[in-house]
């Protein structure tokens, strides 16, 4: 099967349609998401497209691509919409959304030059239906653009290895593209593009022990076009922050994560392959039911340079103290494919017993993942709104009976069909989520129901929100940057020093400190609303006042 411009037209549309559930309605994401949105809008609001700001605070973590990109579809939104969509999340989203939309259809471009194009196609359906690829395409986040970013890089480098195995020349367009998406990706991520961007060229060298291919990427000029694309903004960033940003962009945040887990998140070694179950679900059990055909096929220069691509980048995050999950999304194309290959290329070669036992053992885990995943909607309607969702049990009744089918074409050895039933499977169960299940979660909804009863009840155009029990970067971006996030007894010092337009967010357990400071003002307020929810970002339950002097 041949695959041309129409199939991959219409595979970027159909991603396109299953990104689109859920992106308006669902909210801010704490906690780094709404940091992009409230920094891009601030940007955007004035004009400062070089030094990115949280607040009054730098965001010295990366450049500023990501959030130029945020910014400019933003801004072209509120010319069409007004204003009012500088608060709203899904302008913000439209960057992830576009590369989503890329991504697919090119993932099933490198498996269809790889290995044809049923391999292609599988690969695409494969990662477009992934846990974690799902998930970050709907957020305002950096890590679906640099995939992007990533896969047009791996894309040069195939090019340029293909032309070789046909002994053919390399275009300079090729050459060009690779080191201009290396400069793009430095604008976006820094260093961490280099990893894949060389991590690949130099293990395919350490297999192949040949580099003479390398020239065809034309490295005697191409450094110039990269550093052409990033030196503009770091001289200018530089001189702005005195040299700040590069203290804490690389010394604190991307060393330093290298040597100790930040924000919570340091891990031991492993924590990729074993969150890999659920985050590249449905296909993490084709991937693991792969290993034995990629294995016997490891010398093929198709699989060298897929495993070339996937080792460097999971070695080095498996290695380094701060882990997350999206840390090793650039992988998953790859992964993809060979997954894709080892069903549609390859004969599954003969297993051992033991081989047999442990692939076994992985797919109880992915069946009691994927039967949870069907589940998991409707359970959390129950226990957080003790409601139940007709629309959200009719993706449960959609999606179980294809999670259940693919069980048993497994035990069947029909590893192709059962593939296509979890793919399906995964479809319905992902448009339920954003749906219906999620918009209905009012529990968890803390910053737009505030958002609301403050916009409801604020006595100036320009009131200030003071939060002190609350403090998570979705009320900042939902409000307004003017948020003040101080304690219950500086909140109550605030409110005594701006009594006329300032209203106080204080949770009943800060309540005493709260109201003891006022008394010593001689203040007194009035309590004008209260909800309860949950914080999911640290597991809190929260009793909460909007107060304002009486």
């Amino acid at each position: 099967m041949t695959l041309n411009l129409r199939h991959y037209a219409l595979l970027g549309l159909l991603a396109f349609l299953l990104a689109l559930p859920g992106r308006m309605t669902l909210p801010p994401l704490d906690r780094d998401e709404p940091r992009y949105m409230e920094a891009s809008e601030q940007m955007l609001l004035s004009h400062n497209f070089i030094d990115v700001r949280f607040q009054d605070k730098p965001r010295y973590l990366q450049p500023a691509e990501i959030y130029w990109l945020e910014a400019a579809s933003t801004a072209i939104a509120e010319k069409i919409f007004g204003p009012s969509v500088l608060r709203k999340t899904w302008p913000y989203r439209i960057p992830s959304l576009l590369a989503a939309t890329v991504i697919v259809p090119l993932t099933a471009w490198i498996g269809a030059t790889l290995f044809g194009g049923a391999t292609g196609l599988m690969a695409a359906g494969l990662l477009m239906v992934s846990t974690l690829f799902v998930a970050e395409s709907r957020m305002a986040t950096i890590d679906t653009v640099l995939l992007l970013d990533i896969l047009c890089i791996e894309a040069a480098l195939l090019c340029t290895l293909t032309d070789r195995q046909k002994n053919l020349p390399t275009h300079p367009r090729v050459a060009v593209a690779y080191w201009l998406a290396l400069g793009v990706g430095l604008m976006l991520k820094g260093p961490v593009v280099l990893i894949p961007g060389f991590g690949t060229p130099l293990a395919l060298w350490f297999l192949e022990k040949d580099r003479s291919w390398w020239s065809r990427l034309r490295p005697r000029w191409g450094w110039l076009l990269m550093l052409a694309v990033v030196v503009p903004w770091c001289v200018a960033i530089e001189i702005i922050s005195g040299g700040d940003f590069f203290a804490r962009a690389v010394g604190r945040n991307f060393l330093g994560k290298v040597a100790h887990g930040q924000e919570a998140h340091g891990l031991p070694p492993g924590f990729h392959l074993l969150v890999f179950g659920l985050a590249f679900w449905p296909g993490s059990l084709f991937a693991a039911m792969a290993i034995p055909a990629v294995w016997k096929n490891r010398k093929l220069p198709q699989v060298r340079f897929l495993l070339s691509w996937i080792i460097p980048h999971w070695l080095v995050f498996e290695l380094i103290a701060t882990k997350l999950p999206h840390y090793v999304l650039p992988t998953y194309p790859a992964i993809a494919i060979l997954t894709a290959a080892s069903l549609m290329a390859w004969r599954p070669p003969a297993l051992s017993r033991w081989a047999k036992a442990l692939l076994g053992i992985y797919g109880v885990l992915w069946a009691v993942i994927g039967i949870a995943f069907c589940l998991a909607g409707s359970i959390a309607l129950y226990r957080l709104e003790h409601t139940f969702s007709l629309s959200a049990l009719i993706a449960l009744g959609g999606s179980l009976p294809l999670i259940l089918g693919a069980i048993m074409m497994l035990l069947k050895q029909q590893r192709q069909q059962a593939a296509f039933c979890a793919m399906g499977a995964a479809v319905i169960a992902h448009a339920g989520l954003f749906l219906s299940v999620i918009p209905n979660l009012q529990t968890l909804r803390l910053s737009p129901r505030i958002a609301d009863l403050f916009e409801n009840v604020r006595p100036c155009d320009k009131s200030i929100l003071i939060s002190s029990s609350y403090s998570e970067p979705s009320l900042v971006f939902l409000v307004g940057p003017d948020t003040q996030l101080i304690g219950p007894a500086a909140a109550a010092t605030y409110l005594h020093d701006h009594p006329q337009c300032s209203l106080a967010l204080i949770d009943r357990r800060d309540e005493a400190v709260f109201r003891h400071t006022l008394l010593d003002y001689g203040l007194d307020v009035v309590e004008y609303g209260r909800l309860e929810g949950l914080n999911y970002s640290n597991g809190h339950h929260l009793d909460l006042g909007l107060f304002a002097p009486r």
